[in-house]
């Protein structure tokens, strides 16, 4: 069921749109099992940690041969590992989905006719996907947090400035980098949006946003591109070190923020400009 479907006929308050489109959008099946899917990423790592007692400190991701002395790094790694792929995917998948999905299915003109203004509705996508974009997010932290509690002794936690901090302060470290994941993604939010306004077909529009979170991370790769780093999208996604020091800094914490402010400001301004002149037929 589409967002047209649940506000044609009749115009709806803003809330109310935004309550019909977080239903539309967290009852879909492909939604759900996105979810139960980055729930599982650090299921998987923990159980391999458990099976094969990878103690073997300096291969693989970040935090890895810590889960055995302490489980809430099951968290730290998976977060690792997810931000750079999986967490874009499924990204990329609802923000592509926004405008180009109800084009496909046709009630686009429909809602728009309800009355709901071009504007709105797309600060009403944009809101959705920053949502899942936190649900997803959240569904990697209470998946990692109870597999590493079932399998791992859980405890104070060694920073990387070699302090030692009380599981409070740990829990709190962990929603910290929780909030930058959600944060760092955000930006792509905006870029899928805008994509999402050029075509009518969600499927182009999500491999497109899936492409430029790939070519972002390969080019920051590339010191060739040294100059651009700092205003690639992807180029702070992982600057999260400060956060599991003491004290902590904030100041990569407000990098990153105000370089996906700029994303959202700049695409978010491109997606208006795009969508408020253009002719809608599905």
């Amino acid at each position: 069921m589409s967002t047209g479907e649940v506000v044609a006929g009749g115009h709806r308050r803003p809330f109310a749109l935004l309550g019909s489109e977080l239903l539309t959008v967290f009852r879909r099946w492909r939604t759900i099992v996105m979810l139960v899917a980055l729930a599982l990423v650090p299921v998987l790592i923990a159980v391999a940690v458990k099976l094969t007692g990878a103690g073997s400190r300096g291969r693989g991701p970040a935090f890895l041969g810590s889960i055995t002395d302490n489980g809430l790094f099951v968290v730290f790694t998976a977060l690792t590992v997810s931000i750079p792929l999986f967490l874009p995917l499924t990204v990329s998948v609802v923000a592509g989905d926004t405008i180009a999905g109800e084009a496909n299915f046709g009630t686009l003109r429909y809602l728009l006719i309800a009355p709901v203004g071009r504007t709105r509705l797309l600060a009403v996508k944009f809101v959705s996907s920053g949502v899942f974009t936190v649900a997803a997010v959240l569904a990697i932290v209470i998946g990692g947090v109870a597999a590493g509690a079932a399998l791992f002794p859980i405890g104070p936690v060694t920073l990387l400035s070699g302090d030692t901090v009380g599981l409070a302060d740990a829990f709190g470290r962990v929603l910290l980098l929780a909030g930058y994941a959600a944060i760092s993604l955000l930006g792509l939010c905006a870029i899928g949006l805008f994509i999402s306004t050029l075509t009518s077909m969600p499927v182009g529009a999500m491999a497109a946003t899936v492409v430029v979170a790939g070519v972002s991370q390969v080019l920051d790769q590339l010191p060739q591109f040294d100059a651009i780093h700092p205003y690639l999208p992807t180029h702070l996604w992982l600057s999260f070190a400060d956060l599991l020091r003491s004290p902590i800094l904030f100041d990569s914490y407000a990098q990153n923020a105000w370089l996906q402010a700029a994303y959202v400001v700049i695409f978010g301004a491109l997606a208006i400009g795009r969508f408020t002149t253009k002719d809608i037929l599905s």
